[in-house]
């Protein structure tokens, strides 16, 4: 039986992406190759819990919600994370995949959304990108930057350009919370007509940076 490594399976309110504001069990794998400054999961770098995927599934069954979200970390860290996504969907649950960007994810079910990131000079860890990944998203699937400074801001309206970021999928702005301003990166959007969403961590505002929210 297959197993993975656990730091938390947690039901909250999806703070980001399209399903923002649903109730959403997450599952948050451990272990992640990068380190990026903002990076508010350090607590699920080591330690975690080993878990079959048959016990996965009976723990996300418990909370009744429509929505998961597989996350870490860096989820597909653990080659086993692609058959907890494919049983997810099997089982009918509306699943999405938090991802760094950094590893391959060619594999992913075709049901799952992919929620990718694609790494800004300020997070550190911009050489990690694979571009490469780009041709495996489709319409349902989103890329999100986020964003540290102005920098990081010219950087991302570049990359919109020349990877053509929106025409292949949805894109999302996030500030990096309490780092850059909320109300400066909306203006900038605004100010260059950038077609892309604009987001802000929901669960941060609630929440704070409280594991397990």
């Amino acid at each position: 039986m297959k197993r993975l490594r656990i730091t938390e399976i947690f039901h909250s309110l999806q703070g980001e992406s399209r399903s923002v504001g649903w109730p959403t069990v997450f599952v948050r794998l451990t272990g992640c190759p990068l380190r990026c400054h903002y990076c508010d999961t350090e607590y699920a770098f080591q330690g975690g819990t080993w878990m079959e995927l048959d016990e996965i599934l009976a723990t996300v069954a418990e909370f009744g919600a429509r929505h998961v979200t597989v996350t870490g970390g860096e989820p597909l860290a653990q080659p086993a994370c692609l058959e907890l996504l494919t049983q997810l969907c099997d089982v009918g649950y509306e699943v999405s995949l938090e991802t760094s960007g950094a590893l391959d994810i060619s594999a992913v079910d075709p049901r799952v959304v992919k929620v990718m990131d694609l790494k800004t000079p300020g997070s550190g860890e911009e050489a990690r990108n694979s571009t490469t990944n780009l041709d495996y998203l489709s319409s349902q699937d989103q890329v999100k930057l986020v964003l540290c400074d102005r920098h990081d801001y010219e950087w991302a309206r570049t990359a919109l350009e020349r990877h053509r970021l929106a025409e292949r999928c949805e894109v999302l702005f996030s500030p990096s919370y309490e780092q850059l301003s909320p109300t400066d990166l909306a203006e900038w959007i605004l100010e260059d007509r950038l077609p892309v969403r604009m987001q802000i961590q929901l669960h941060k505002y609630l929440w704070g940076e409280e594991p397990g929210r």
